[in-house]
């Protein structure tokens, strides 16, 4: 668009507006608005009619062409493998030679058809495509005959509305009176521009639109024998075809369950085509399990090595709290073991590599059911030689409530910081506790000469 139909455009915007949605006065012809209705049909329909016929001509070629190169495919299955290292038979030469034989024949019967129904097809283009292309084109030249009529239209009622607006003002100045007169002047020129191509639209296209049904009717009945001339040619070309390989005798699918025979069971029978899946993620199958939290070296000052202890016996491992003995006596069984929220552990030789007794009771009771202000100094010492359980994982928010008063634990295993922010301390230190939760399976927040930080609650034991 040049520059000065750019500016046509801006003038024209505001009463291209109030045509759109009927405001003000708008030039209406009902026989031009009728011829206007079937020219879009008309232009609708050409645009398919040469498109499909162009889609169907591809078509047909398409099919020819991927019949080629469908034999290509099968003769490079049928081809042996050997020679290999994934072939474990590579120094025996296998091939199906029927099968090749067969698609080379397969192939060189589609191009022989292909030659054949080349002539019929460039017709397709030549009596279909190329007609429809050119109507197109006659049709986009009209098209903007009635464009610059609707352009003419909107100046007509442009200037119309001007000058009604100067002829009904009671008091016209003289500046007025040259406006009124310029206004006169462009709706005289704009009528005559406007009637000419009104009446040159309503005048030819009831005669395109004879042409138009001339035109077609003869394109679509070559269009149709065309058609069929290919169909014919493809179903007698095929039905002479006599390769060995087939037996055409038979159903399609009877033939294709004869030939596969029981291949699909040998193949179903490979593990290699058995997949499952849960969509949920799943641990490391292959090596070593990881371990939960990365054990670090022992803090310089500390009693033991921490988790990582490589001084660990096969012993079963005692509980971190001791059992109650019953009536004062010791039993002479090891009591049976009892479930505790708490990790287990291995227990730790000492430095005489004996290792402390484990508590006995003939009545087994639950160290939920002991209260942590009975518990001895003898069963604290064992509990701080003997290897102290994991931590849980720490969560990345500690939701720990906070304490009114002041509260204070004692250690009862020696805890070596793990990750920055860890308080680090021995068995039998006193620490302050900053926050805590209920649960003792969590981690607690705490204060140990004068340095802040967490460490797990089953390391320690509230005082009273």
């Amino acid at each position: 668009m040049s520059f000065r139909g750019f500016q046509k455009g801006l003038i024209r915007a505001p009463q291209q507006f109030k045509a759109k949605f009927n405001v003000g006065e708008n030039t209406k012809d009902p026989v031009y608005i009728d011829a206007e209705r079937r020219f879009q049909e008309l232009e609708a329909e050409t645009k398919n009619l040469h498109d499909e016929s162009k889609k169907y001509f591809e078509a047909i070629n398409g099919m020819l062409n991927h019949q080629i190169e469908f034999s290509k495919a099968m003769t490079e299955i049928y081809k042996p493998i050997s020679g290999r290292m994934s072939d474990p038979d590579s120094l025996i030469a296998q091939e199906n030679l029927d099968g090749i034989r067969a698609c080379e024949e397969y192939e060189a019967v589609v191009r022989d058809l292909q030659e054949t129904l080349a002539p019929e097809l460039e017709m397709i283009d030549t009596r279909v495509v190329r007609p429809a292309q050119e109507l197109m084109d006659v049709i986009k030249a009209i098209r903007k005959t009635a464009t610059k009529r609707e352009h003419k239209k909107l100046d007509y009622d442009r200037h119309r509305t001007t000058l009604k607006k100067l002829q009904e003002k009671k008091e016209r100045s003289a500046k007025d009176e040259k406006a009124m007169w310029k206004a006169e002047n462009d709706v005289e020129q704009s009528t005559q521009e406007f009637n000419y191509f009104n009446d040159l639209l309503k005048d030819e296209l009831p005669k395109l639109f004879a042409l138009e049904r001339d035109f077609i009717q003869p394109l679509f009945q070559s269009f149709y024998y065309m058609q069929l001339n290919i169909f014919y040619t493809l179903h007698e070309r095929m039905q002479r075809v006599d390769i060995g390989y087939f037996d055409l005798t038979l159903d399609v699918e009877e033939a294709f369950l004869a030939k596969r025979g029981d291949v699909q069971e040998r193949a179903e029978a490979l593990s290699i085509v058995k997949f499952k899946t849960t969509g949920q993620r799943r641990p490391p199958k292959y090596g070593p399990p990881r371990p939960a939290i990365a054990a670090k070296p022992a803090a310089a000052g500390l009693l033991t090595a921490g988790p990582s202890a490589s001084a660990s016996t096969s012993a079963p491992s005692p509980s971190p709290f001791p059992y109650a003995a019953t009536n004062g006596e010791a039993s002479a069984t090891k009591a049976p073991a009892v479930s505790s929220p708490r990790p287990t552990w291995r227990s730790q030789e000492n430095d005489g590599g004996e290792q402390p007794p484990p508590p006995y009771s003939s009545a087994p009771v639950s160290p939920a059911m002991i209260s942590p202000a009975k518990k001895s100094p003898m069963s604290l010492a064992a509990a701080a030689k003997s290897k102290p359980p994991p931590p849980k994982p720490k969560p990345k928010n500690l939701a720990g409530a906070s304490v009114a008063k002041v509260e204070t634990v004692t250690a009862l295993y020696d805890y070596s910081a793990q990750a920055e922010g860890d308080l680090s301390f021995r068995a039998g230190d006193v620490i302050e506790i900053v926050s805590r939760t209920s649960n003792e399976n969590e981690w607690w927040t705490g204060k140990f000469h004068g340095k802040q930080g967490q460490f797990p609650g089953n390391y320690v034991q509230l005082n009273p």
